[in-house]
């Protein structure tokens, strides 16, 4: 089992260092899904939501959510992230909409958690701005579909 490197010699959290590290181009793509009522999966492929283009939105809201990782998940490294990509791929059988985050930076660490803050705001936001609607929307199946760059090289998810 591997060690767990947020952790001390006495078992206090801390930040890993990553100071010796080489800088390598690294990049994450992450994965979710919002399933909602045909009605409102219609209103947003549609523009027709009464707050706006619900997409657009949640595509800026998910870039500015990678740039915010390290405020919001303690032991984050502030990142200066050269490209995110929020893209979003409707299902009208399902009544639902695929989130793809593509988060890349030339770093010493890598940005899968940056990935996953992106897709997950993205799909927040469609919740947000499409709640007087369908409150009963599922946010599901967020994860890692890929990762590159680093010392562990890459990961790629097994097709599911």
């Amino acid at each position: 089992m591997p060690t767990m490197t947020h952790l001390d010699e006495e078992g206090r959290v801390r930040m890993v260092d990553v100071s010796e590290k080489s800088a390598t181009v690294r990049e994450a793509v992450a994965h979710g899904v919002i399933t909602m009522l045909p009605e409102t999966f219609d209103l947003i492929s549609e523009q027709k939501a009464k707050k706006g283009n619900v997409l657009e939105t949640a595509r800026i809201a998910g870039i500015m959510a990678a740039k915010k990782t390290a405020e919001l998940i303690p032991m984050c490294h502030p990142l200066s992230i050269s490209f995110v990509q929020i893209d979003f791929f409707p299902n009208p059988d399902t009544h639902s909409i695929r989130i793809e985050a593509v988060v890349r930076v030339v770093s010493q660490t890598g940005v899968e958690m940056e990935a996953f803050t992106a897709a997950t705001i993205a799909a927040l936001t469609i919740y947000d701005m499409c709640k007087s609607y369908d409150r009963a929307m599922t946010i599901s199946d967020v994860y890692l579909i890929k990762k590159s760059g680093g010392k562990s090289g890459i990961f790629e998810r097994a097709s599911s």
